[in-house]
């Protein structure tokens, strides 16, 4: 192998001239938002389009300053900072790939217990957007209700200990305390997860937050603050040897680079209380109506990863593109997709339901992307209440067809008895991994025990049609097997 050149601002004229750089000064940025959680999904996505942006000469004022509130992004922030916050961002897709390193982060704040230097960096006027990628279990939602969770430990500290909150969101309040007492003004709050009205998530647990030790400066953040909500779309596997293997061929030395497929969607409401760039000059669409958007996305794709991933895990294949090549588990998809989840969802401007589904079908089949079921099965308690209850839910009040969405939540509980079909153990997945793993034994006898979990289903465990057929489909599971459960539905 050729030798490889370290990724740094000095070496950037060193990379091989095939390799998209940035062409802008990064040393005349400044910056404008600050980014809690810097994730391969954000450097891939919103990291991306400021990027862009900044190459066109635009918004040089708005550079991202990076921020963590967990002990491991200690060590991303050691690796991104070697490299002065600079990411390798390499393209797939079947026929070719290509590689562009993004410069849009600027810095990189200390991770500490108290939050202090994330504290004082939002406090300052210069940071008019702060954004977050915290993942949809993040946000301290009740499952069973969608309101906030007052009582889970965090809150409950962050609440007696408003200067020295535990979580991103006390943060963000101690930040706001002390710009309303500076006379500075408000920021706009922006969530880029994947949460249906994710801007109202955000309002309502930071706001929720803050009146439990502070109820005037709830009603001002409430009053002043922006939440817009947004859609957010782009595959991005975790990273990995193989990952910055890739890089290495492109001869560069990327400690934390980002494979990334080459669709990229973002869809964001229009309210900003202080400003915001131009994404939509980089391809992002501002709109007041998102939310036909994201329930596209989420509803479709989103609940269709759920539908690939705990059937995947189950026969031991491994990553989401061999799950599409599964005929079983393809026909599965298609079926579940065209015939119970996309007569729930309404036709955005250029694309309808039917059409979504060939869009997903085609993504997830790309072999380029490695993305694994057990990066995508991971935190179903989450994304199996965001994504898939509510279109059963629909479906059940409208009378129209939930078998295939009643076998996706048996597949769920088979995957979280913990074994695959193989006899190999499925590793914990789930920040609730032991108490689903236990009440999955039981239901192996006893269907109905998982579903009255109500902390997940609410009053779905009385529903007689829901009931039965999950019963029947878990029984079957156990029984029959993945593939001859799948062909049986297939069947009907």
């Amino acid at each position: 192998m050729d030798e490889l050149t370290p990724l740094s601002n000095a070496t950037l004229d060193d990379l091989a001239k095939h390799i998209r750089i940035p062409t802008y000064d990064r040393t005349a940025l400044t910056p404008g938002i600050v980014h809690i959680g810097l994730g391969n999904f954000h450097r891939a996505h919103q990291s991306w389009y400021l990027h862009r942006l900044f190459d066109a000469g635009l918004c040089t004022d708005w550079a991202i300053i990076g921020a963590g509130v967990r002990a491991p992004d200690a060590a991303q922030r050691e690796r991104l900072l070697a490299q002065d916050c600079l990411t390798t961002l390499i393209a797939l897709d079947p026929a070719s790939s290509s590689a562009e390193v993004v410069g849009s982060m600027i810095d990189y704040l200390p991770v500490s217990e108290n939050h202090h230097a994330l504290i004082t960096q939002m406090a300052d006027p210069c940071i008019r957007i702060v954004a977050l990628t915290v993942t949809e279990g993040g946000y301290y939602i009740d499952p069973a209700t969608g309101g906030f969770d007052a009582d889970h430990p965090d809150i409950q500290h962050d609440a007696a200990h408003p200067t020295a909150p535990r979580t991103a969101f006390g943060a963000i309040i101690a930040a706001l305390r002390m710009r309303r007492d500076a006379g500075h003004g408000p920021f706009t709050g922006m969530s880029c997860d994947n949460l249906q009205g994710n801007g109202d998530i955000l309002r309502q647990t930071v706001v929720s937050l803050a009146r439990m030790a502070d109820t005037e400066l709830a009603e001002w953040i409430d009053q002043s603050c922006c939440f817009p909500n947004s859609m957010v779309d782009c595959i991005v596997p975790a990273t990995g040897p193989n990952e910055i293997a890739l890089a290495h061929g492109f001869g560069i030395d990327d400690k934390a680079p980002v494979t990334h497929e080459t669709f990229r969607q973002w869809v964001i409401e229009d309210s900003f209380c202080a400003g915001r760039p131009d994404w939509d000059m980089a391809g992002a669409t501002f709109t007041h109506d998102v939310h036909s958007y994201e329930a596209m996305k989420i509803r479709m794709l989103n609940a269709g990863h759920q539908v690939l991933a705990n059937a995947g895990d189950i026969m031991g294949i491994g990553t989401i593109a061999d799950c599409m090549a599964n005929p079983q588990i393809n026909g599965f998809f298609r079926k579940v997709q065209q015939a119970e989840i996309a007569p729930h969802v309404t036709a955005v401007p250029g694309m309808s339901g039917a059409a979504y589904v060939d869009l997903i079908a085609g993504r997830f089949a790309n072999p380029s992307i490695v993305d694994t079921t057990r990066r995508v099965a991971f935190d179903g308690s989450s994304r199996h209440t965001g994504f898939v209850l509510p279109t059963l839910r629909e479906a059940l009040a409208a009378g129209t067809p939930i078998e295939g969405l009643a076998l996706v939540e048996a597949l769920w509980a088979r995957m979280c008895e913990g074994t695959r079909e193989n006899g190999t153990a499925i590793e914990p997945n789930d920040p609730f991994w032991d108490d689903l793993t236990a009440v999955a034994e039981t239901a192996r006898t006893q269907p109905s025990a998982w579903i009255e979990q109500r902390q997940f289903y609410g009053d779905l465990a009385d529903n007689s049609t829901f009931a039965a057929a999950f019963d029947r489909w878990l029984t079957a599971l156990w029984a029959d097997g993945c593939t001859k459960t799948l062909d049986l539905y297939l069947q009907d």
